[in-house]
């Protein structure tokens, strides 16, 4: 009998065991949700692929290419805007929030992008682009059609009678000024961005209701998820106080983060986020961490994710410390460490290409620095956006003439730069390195003319180096950079140490190696990227035993007496025991 009681006795632990809650890990963010396991693929549907030989790509050659993003291993799509819109900005400037642009197509070719994505589980993020509006939108027609006009106050208008308005930097506007006089009622409106894209008065709750029907349209039509562009502008004091000389230096001291930015997001996730499964991340995240907290955290009720571009910003034509991306990246996640939940990339619409910005576009390099900073993206804490073109290495296409260029900023920013006498070779070269329209090139499908992009002339011209990169000649190598990209996605699906596991930077001095573990329960990994042209010596730290490699983008790893000889822009997974 005492033999049998104990092993009932042992059998009943066995079981509570076995039964019990599994023990928390040391991260704070063990609650699971989908996006923060999402791996998001940008999309500039302009620049994806053309199906009706207009230069332009469209909704359809998005559909016809939906296999191919399927087997990326993406998991969510984010498109840049496609609403009508005269195109001053690219799409960021809508004269109608639920119109497709006619460039890009239909409504009915929307529904069925969104439903073959849905079909192979891919979810779609829309832009929403609520700072402004177009000049053209039936909104600003009527507000600037009499100053008593019910929809005036959608706008920020200053009498002219008043004299000049104080001074406000414009981002894009040839003079700087983001103040336009407007003779029809002799006023003046102000526009952070272009003179065609007004900013919207979001202290008016007309606005505000407008914006959250206008979400509330698009969730309900299978939307998952938003990205409030240029949105923590929206809240400005409309007394439009005078700022200290010098401002537009660090303006975005001034116009981020205004009070009413919280209360805004706060109604926006009453009345939208909370009542459907989507994800909400705004462009930028404050002015400091604690701004950041504010918007993200999950008590705060207002968006989940941060996207923060202190990290992407610090890539310059004049080059970049890796010191610096080190002591950035390694800040924001040890702000993270406990609350809220961050956005990881390196290059955007916005920016200039990936790898000729963080790597080395060199022949001898490219490859292998491609490889790296994806591998970068895609193993750090964080959801990682992954922009077009960047699975097969894409480079910056070299423009040296301001005619070559279709993006306002860089014209409008040429001409300014002139009227001030600054150095124009300089600026051009500084251009050719740094302008968004490098990231916005044709995708490179193949060897063929146009890269297979389009049959008429590209809105754009295509990179003449994609005879060289192109998705048809990665898909026939299996070393390729894009079936690297493909085992990377494949990989942190497998690991959940590398979206939920404790980020630790590794012999953060360094000069040439960025390295890091993540542990999440009983999943350890040491990640190391050399990112440099140069081979670098690591020395594995004492208390670290290596186990299986996971990811390489060489065919081997030299190492002796725990020292690693790490070949340029060698980047390494391993498992760590």
């Amino acid at each position: 009998m005492k033999k049998l009681a104990l092993y009932l006795i042992a059998i009943a632990m066995m079981t509570a065991c076995n039964n019990a809650e599994p023990q928390p890990d040391e991260s704070a963010h063990s609650e699971k949700k989908w996006w923060k396991e999402a791996i998001i693929y940008q999309i500039y549907p302009r620049s994806f692929k053309d199906t009706n030989g207009d230069g332009i790509g469209d909704l359809r050659g998005i559909i016809e290419e939906l296999d191919y993003i399927q087997s990326l291993g993406v998991t969510a799509v984010w498109l840049n805007p496609i609403y009508s819109s005269p195109n001053d900005d690219n799409g960021y400037d809508v004269s109608d929030y639920r119109n497709i642009m006619d460039d890009f197509g239909t409504m009915e070719d929307f529904d069925q992008m969104l439903s073959g994505m849905h079909e192979r589980g891919i979810k779609l993020i829309m832009d929403i682009v609520v700072n402004h509006s177009s000049d053209e939108h039936e909104w600003f027609k009527q507000s600037r059609s009499s100053r008593d006009n019910p929809y005036r106050d959608y706008y920020h208008w200053w009498p002219a009678e008043k004299g000049k308005p104080n001074y406000r930097y414009s981002l894009f506007d040839e003079r700087g000024d983001a103040w336009k006089y407007d003779t029809l009622t002799n006023a003046y409106y102000l526009h952070y961005f272009s003179q065609k894209q007004p900013d919207l008065n979001w202290s008016n709750p007309k606005v505000r209701q407008e914006v959250n029907e206008i979400m509330k349209y698009w969730a309900e039509k299978g939307v998952d998820g938003f990205r409030l562009d240029a949105f923590q502008f929206a809240a400005k004091d409309t007394t439009y106080p005078a700022f200290p000389e010098g401002f537009e230096k660090n303006f975005i001291d001034y116009y981020a983060m205004q009070d009413g930015l919280n209360d805004y997001l706060r109604g926006m996730y009453d009345e939208v986020f909370s009542k459907y499964d989507v994800m909400s991340v705004a462009e930028g995240a404050g002015r400091n961490l604690q701004e950041a907290h504010e918007l993200v955290d999950e008590d705060r009720q207002e968006l989940n994710m941060a996207y923060a571009f202190e990290g992407v910003d610090i890539a310059k034509y004049e080059g970049y410390e890796l010191s610096k991306l080190k002591e950035i990246f390694s800040k924001w996640d040890s702000a993270f460490a406990e609350k809220g939940w961050l956005s990881i990339f390196l290059a955007n619409h916005d920016q200039a290409r990936l790898v000729s910005r963080f790597g080395s576009d060199e022949p001898a390099f490219r490859e292998a620095s491609a490889k790296m900073l994806n591998t970068f993206i895609l193993s750090m804490r964080g959801t990682p956006y992954c922009y077009y073109g960047d699975e097969l290495g894409m480079t910056n296409i070299g423009f040296t003439s301001i005619e070559q260029y279709k993006d306002i900023a860089a014209i409008n920013g040429y001409k300014k730069a002139k009227a001030e006498g600054k150095d124009m070779d300089y600026f051009l070269k500084k251009l050719s390195f740094e302008s968004r329209d490098n990231g916005r090139t044709p995708m490179q499908w193949n060897g063929d003319k146009n890269a297979g992009f389009s049959e008429a002339d590209p809105w754009l011209p295509v990179n003449n180096n994609h005879l060289e990169i192109n998705v048809e000649a990665q898909e026939r190598d299996p070393e390729s950079i894009l079936n690297h990209f493909r085992n990377l996605t494949k990989l942190r699906k497998e690991w959940p140490v590398l979206v939920y596991g404790q980020y630790e930077i590794v012999e953060k001095e360094h000069p040439q190696v960025y390295a890091y573990a993540r542990k999440y329960n009983d999943q350890q990994l040491l990640i190391v990227h050399n990112f440099s042209k140069e081979e670098a010596k690591f020395a594995l730290p004492e208390n670290i035993n290596l186990g299986e490699i996971l990811i390489n983008n060489y065919p081997d790893l030299k190492m002796e007496k725990d020292i690693f000889s790490l070949r340029p822009y060698q980047s390494v997974i391993m498992v760590k025991e």
